[in-house]
């Protein structure tokens, strides 16, 4: 029974178990089945959906396909339609190419037909006035060259007395008219400006406390004046002068140097190489400082502004030159004065004119360093720190090496001429102005027609006669200007020199 019963109740127990698990599978199959039915509805859903966009998506390309073509026919018919009209153009223009060439040839035909008949004309003309020539030969008796250079003689004659005429009249007219005007523009100038010159050589003289300095200046076997000599480049001149040595040198700057250093070595009194050296250092120092201080001030005078420092430098360098004793920056300020003043009064270009002026001389603070003219060194300078072409050829033509072609030239050029010859701006020595007055009279003497010549007023005019059998009254004026021009190529001169050429007829006879 016990068996029996254990067995009955694993046979409920297996029963029992296998109800519960059909009880737990069923839902889940019917969910699977459902989830499978819904999918397989998604997927026809996308299928159809696929099916549509692919349908949609051709249909589009189809559009844009017939839309490119259309657009593609619409242009080519536009650009065959285009081409047509080039195409009748180009024989319209071949038409009047063709028209134009039938004219041309047939005006070429007219042309040698017309160049035939002129030469034709031109023979018969020839003969004509050969035949005339010699009958004109045969009543006058004169041969054809003889008549031809009578003629010409004699029109030549008339021409040039004709022309001496006109050029007086236009002359003593251009002076009438001008005169008053340039007076006054130049007075008023020369008022306005007032630039003090300072007269120098190429000599310094420093005095001494008494002539015993002499001896501590020279040295212990010269060792002091060899020592100072070669540290500044100038000649120490010691003679028998009392209480004063002299310092030589072309160089003006060296010698200013020279004469700071050893005016310093005479009033400290300690005089010896290692000094000396020290000395000169010290004054080639302070003479640069005083070469910039003075080159500002001329720009600071002026007025100008954006100079370069070069030639800042350059301006105070002038500074130590003179010319004639004249001083070069300060005749460098005055000029550019004048020509500011001059300009504004007559309504040309004041800044250009005033910048002229200031650097119409710059080249001479170089001259004594590099090869060339004090002009050819300036326009060069200028024109490396790019200063204006009308400023360059201001500089270029200021003494008439080039013609002037501004009127802002034409200015510096008489501001140049106006601070070199008012008086007291320059002075010459004795041997300089004796040799100046030889040469004039020896120039005005080399020329044909000429008796005696005089250079008076301290050489600024040269007084010419001649004599009356051999120079006429228009030789006479072209005499002058050859003398005027010889003396102006081969002189060098403050100012300018008048030209007078004087001719005298008399006639003697005595009564008995």
């Amino acid at each position: 029974m016990f068996i029996t019963a254990v067995v009955g109740v694993a046979v409920v127990g297996l029963a029992l178990g296998w109800a519960l698990a059909r009880l737990g599978t069923a839902p889940l199959i019917q969910r699977a089945r459902d989830e499978l039915a819904e999918a397989e509805a998604l997927s026809m859903e996308a299928k159809r959906e696929s099916e549509t966009a692919r349908k949609e998506a051709t249909y589009a390309a189809k559009e844009e396909s017939l839309r490119l073509r259309t657009e593609t026919e619409r242009e080519n018919k536009a650009a065959r339609a285009e081409l047509q009209r080039v195409e009748r153009r180009l024989r319209n223009r071949e038409e009047n190419l063709e028209r134009k060439q039938s004219v041309l040839e047939k005006a070429e035909r007219d042309l040698a037909d017309g160049e035939g008949i002129l030469v034709q004309k031109r023979e018969e003309l020839e003969g004509l006035k050969s035949k005339a020539r010699q009958e004109l030969e045969k009543v006058s008796g004169i041969q054809t060259p003889e008549a031809r250079e009578l003629i010409l003689r004699t029109v030549e004659e008339e021409m040039q007395q004709e022309l001496a005429i006109r050029v007086r009249e236009m002359e003593e007219k251009a002076r009438k008219d001008s005169e008053r005007q340039a007076r006054k523009i130049v007075s008023l100038a020369i008022q306005r400006c007032c630039v003090d010159q300072a007269s120098e050589s190429t000599v310094s003289v420093v005095p001494l406390q008494g002539d015993e300095m002499k001896g501590r200046i020279i040295g212990r076997e010269g060792r002091n004046i060899r020592m100072f000599e070669g540290l500044t480049g100038v000649d120490l001149i010691v003679d028998d002068t009392p209480e004063a040595v002299v310092l030589s040198c072309f160089d003006p700057i060296r010698r200013e140097v020279a004469r700071i250093a050893l005016s310093n070595l005479v009033s400290d009194g300690r005089i010896h190489p290692g000094r000396i050296e020290d000395v000169v250092n010290k004054a080639r120092s302070e003479v640069k400082s005083r070469i910039h201080t003075e080159g500002e001030r001329a720009c600071l005078e002026t007025g100008l502004t954006g100079v370069p420092p070069p030639l800042i430098e350059l301006l105070g360098k002038l500074f130590f030159r003179t010319s004639f004793g004249q001083n070069m920056l300060d005749h460098s300020i005055e000029v550019s004065h004048l020509a500011a003043m001059i300009a504004s009064e007559i309504g040309a270009n004041a800044n250009i004119a005033r910048r002229g002026g200031l650097f119409h001389d710059i080249g001479k603070a170089l001259d004594h360093e590099m090869e060339g003219t004090h002009i050819q060194l300036g326009v060069d300078l200028l024109r490396r720190h790019r200063e204006s072409e009308n400023v360059i050829h201001c500089v270029a033509a200021h003494h008439e090496d080039v013609p002037l072609e501004t009127v802002e030239a034409v200015i510096v050029y008489a501001a140049d001429s106006i601070s070199s010859t008012r008086p007291g701006a320059r002075r010459e020595n004795l041997e300089t102005y004796v040799k100046r007055l030889q040469a004039l009279e020896e120039i005005a003497d080399s020329f044909e027609g000429v008796d005696k010549s005089f250079a008076i007023q301290a050489g600024r005019e040269v007084r010419i006669i001649v004599r009356p059998d051999e120079v006429d009254d228009i030789m006479s004026v072209k005499l002058a200007r050859e003398i005027a021009g010889k003396i102006q190529g081969d002189l060098q001169y403050p100012g300018e020199i008048k030209v007078t050429v004087i001719r005298e007829t008399r006639a003697t006879d005595f009564a008995r």
